[in-house]
């Protein structure tokens, strides 16, 4: 529910306060109180003010969505708030991102682009009836598809990536400045969180319109915005999944490189594409988007976790690799269940690796949390310490939690199992025929627990 009008203005002089100082924190709790601010004041179509504001504005969102209600001069508190979190620098890539409670980073346009797609919905009100634009779905159009379509003509032409990468807060406590870790694409990972979250709250408002404060509460889980369990972003890709086909998806896509040919920023990259290519490109666009966001887990990078430096010079796998071990954690016991606690376990199983054990860095390749999200250890490139005697030889892929009693979530078990082995192989990390095994398997302990280890043998390879 809505704050009362004292406590929303306590929040906007903090946050006032902060922004003079520009210190306004880039995370989805700075902007429930500012929503909650503009509802509170009657602001009629805070998704088209967005806009206004620098969030969706290219032709295509302008065509679907119709003209953004002009700025007034001076702009209120309230506007200005919003587009200090849209434009925190006009020449970052990573512009008008935030992080959210979950580690994910989220970019408001194609949030904000969707959210208005569904409220014009509620509200009964028609999109475009004229060709080519009428054979688009608004939704994906203004969430994803223009983005995808242009970056993989892009990289069809310049050869460069269409999709990612993903990056990092300087601070998760007070995010000021986001890296990504890679050249941009036109989808990095901020982009595709935002539009699929777009796409999801979208359709949630065209059934249920509810005030946008309380619909982003819930969903991002803002101070325990949720009953139990993790946050509903945790779950976007599955329920993107859900929701969207990848037949559907290139259906989009396809329907957008057609309107893409007609205008004049895009119409030189698809000239020298035929039907075919240009078919061949949606489909690519398409399956890829839902290999890397849907098919395959979010893994949390290290300086997302506060990882500390490697000691030392680390050693280089050679890829495939053969196995993949599985272990528990044992200490921490409980698992965790959210990016705060998750990221924590993670720096202390560091720390107790490196000063304790004198290890180089955390051992584990891969750390599964309890909150939806695996955890970046050593990754894919670099030799681990898991499993003493095979540590070239495959992976180590440890639950947090003593998993002898009792089993993991069965989410976190899906991850792992139908998520990060299977891309894993698809992406050439892993050998097609490789063979699972459990710690107690290669060395003598009890790891991964008797309850875990009795799972495991239901897995595919295991041996």
């Amino acid at each position: 529910m809505c704050c009362s009008a004292a406590a929303v203005l306590l929040l906007l002089a903090v946050l006032s306060a902060r922004t003079q100082a520009a210190l306004l924190p880039h995370h989805i709790s700075s902007l429930i109180p500012i929503l909650q601010s503009l509802e509170a004041d009657g602001t009629p179509d805070i998704p088209s003010l967005v806009r206004s504001l620098g969030g969706c504005g290219t032709p295509v969102c302008h065509t679907l969505l119709g003209d953004p209600p002009p700025t007034p001069t001076p702009i209120p508190e309230p506007w200005a708030l919003l587009a200090h979190l849209l434009h925190p620098n006009a020449t970052a890539a990573e512009r008008g991102a935030l992080l959210a409670p979950d580690g994910s980073t989220v970019a408001l346009a194609p949030l904000f682009a969707g959210v208005e797609v569904g409220l014009k919905r509620a509200a009964g009100r028609p999109g475009p009836i004229d060709q080519p634009y009428a054979s688009l779905d608004a939704l994906y159009a203004v969430t994803i598809t223009e983005a995808l379509g242009t970056s993989f003509l892009v990289a069809r032409v310049n050869g460069t990536a269409a999709l990612g990468p993903d990056g990092c807060w300087d601070d998760v406590d007070n995010p000021q400045n986001f890296t990504l870790l890679g050249p941009p694409s036109l989808v990095p990972h901020a982009v595709a969180n935002g539009a699929m979250d777009g796409v999801l709250l979208g359709t949630r408002l065209a059934e249920d319109p509810i005030p946008l404060s309380v619909l982003f509460r819930r969903y991002y889980g803002v101070d325990n915005g949720i009953a139990r369990g993790w946050p509903h972003s945790s779950r976007r890709r599955r329920d993107f999944g859900a929701l969207t086909a990848v037949g559907k998806l290139e259906e989009e896509v396809a329907a957008m490189l057609r309107v893409l040919r007609g205008l004049p920023h895009t119409h030189e990259l698809l000239e020298e594409f035929g039907e075919e290519e240009e078919a061949d490109i949606a489909r690519r666009a398409a399956r890829e988007f839902m290999e890397v966001y849907v098919e395959c887990p979010a893994i949390i990078p290290r300086c997302m976790w506060g990882a500390r430096p490697y000691r030392g010079t680390p050693r280089p796998l050679s890829p495939p690799l053969g196995s993949i071990y599985i272990h528990h954690t044992f200490v921490p016991s409980a698992p965790c269940r959210s990016f705060t606690a998750c990221a924590r376990d993670m720096r202390s199983m560091q720390r107790f690796h490196q000063d304790t054990r004198g290890w180089d860095d955390i051992g584990y390749s891969f750390v599964v949390g309890s909150d939806g999200y695996l955890y970046q250890g050593r990754g894919w490139r670099w030799v681990g310490a898991h499993t003493r005697g095979h540590n070239t030889k495959g992976y180590g892929v440890g639950y947090v939690g003593n998993f002898s009693a009792s089993l993991p979530d069965p989410e976190a078990i899906a991850l792992v199992r139908d998520g990060l082995i299977p891309c894993a192989v698809r992406a050439g990390w892993l050998h097609q025929n490789y063979t699972l095994h459990g710690h107690r398997q290669m060395v003598n302990t009890s790891c991964p627990g008797d309850a875990l280890f009795q799972e495991i043998q239901t897995w595919h390879g295991f041996k």
